[in-house]
């Protein structure tokens, strides 16, 4: 796996998405049952909306970093 570091930018919001998925993973753990999905688009101004649900929806805007994806077209 290669390990990819975000313009600085992205990192904040990059940084609390995954802190909030490890929120939600440990809540639910200590819980002992969850239910969560997480979904993902590109939107207008090249960022990616990712979505959170997991009871309640949690949204943030990630700017698109150029080793994050790939061209599909060529």
């Amino acid at each position: 796996m290669q390990t990819h570091v975000p313009r600085p930018e992205a990192a904040e919001e990059l940084s609390e998405a995954i802190a909030r998925l490890e929120e939600i993973v440990l809540d639910g753990l200590r819980h002992g049952f969850f239910e969560c999905v997480v979904s993902s688009e590109v939107i207008q101004g090249k960022k990616r909306r990712l979505v959170i649900r997991a009871g309640k929806s949690y949204q943030c805007g990630i700017p698109v970093d150029d080793g994050w994806h790939s061209d599909p077209t060529g």
